[in-house]
């Protein structure tokens, strides 16, 4: 069984893409069990549904796109308390290419022409692993779009896309593309949506690539399982 963990939102419409998007999972892998909770502000919660999956044994895919707090000691600890081993924590998301697949095919969606400079807007944190983690993904998405991306963070960390856009016009970048590093719309996607960038492209929700990279994570996190129980 696979159970995805996302963060949770008070916007519905942030728990309504995430469904979509394991729908999108189902729909490629139809034979595995696939349930979904919340770290927090929706439900189920994490603890509820291990409570309610307790005798499938599941593997948690945390629906997050950088390393932190959460999955270092919040996850860990939800499976110490449910008798599970640490194997069965598959890889947060990001980064990795199909997230740089995803975001170009967004970035083309909202109109973004191939010559336009980019700021990759990330949801942000205190945590240096995770601000590391957004500066890879720039990093990936440069390479996949052949130009330079400039990595920014919605909180907690400089520089914001406000600033990232901002300097880039200074520079004599008059049109610019935002490309919006985020599972699901909600509090900082209209946040990014704010910039003076010419173009901002929609979160990741259900693309095809991001339902691919749920599975490799889950398969990743599989072998370890199988692997340690073999050992």
């Amino acid at each position: 069984m696979l159970l995805a963990v996302a963060h949770g939102s008070r916007d519905q419409a942030a728990g309504t893409s995430i469904r979509l998007l394991l729908r999108t999972v189902r729909s490629l892998r139809p034979e595995l069990p696939v349930r979904c909770c919340f770290l927090d502000l929706a439900r189920p919660s994490l603890a509820e549904a291990l409570s309610q999956v307790a005798g499938f044994r599941p593997i948690l895919v945390p629906l997050l796109l950088s390393n932190g707090y959460h999955q270092r000691v919040d996850l860990p600890a939800a499976l110490a308390a449910a008798g599970l081993p640490l194997p069965h924590l598959a890889p947060v998301l990001g980064p990795h290419p199909l997230l740089a697949e995803a975001l170009a095919d967004r970035l083309t969606e909202a109109g973004a022409p191939p010559h336009a400079p980019v700021v990759l807007a990330g949801a942000g944190s205190s945590d240096p692993a995770a601000l590391a983690d957004t500066a890879r993904m720039a990093g990936l998405l440069a390479a996949r779009l052949g130009r330079p991306v400039t990595p920014s963070h919605l909180s907690a960390a400089t520089p914001t896309p406000h600033q990232a856009v901002a300097d880039l016009r200074a520079a004599g970048h008059p049109r610019i593309a935002l490309a919006s590093y985020l599972l699901s719309p909600g509090f900082f996607a209209r946040r990014a949506a704010t910039t003076k960038a010419t173009w901002t492209s929609a979160p990741l929700g259900a693309h095809p690539a991001l339902a691919r990279l749920v599975l490799h994570r889950y398969d990743q996190a599989r072998a370890a399982t199988e692997a340690l129980a073999a050992a």
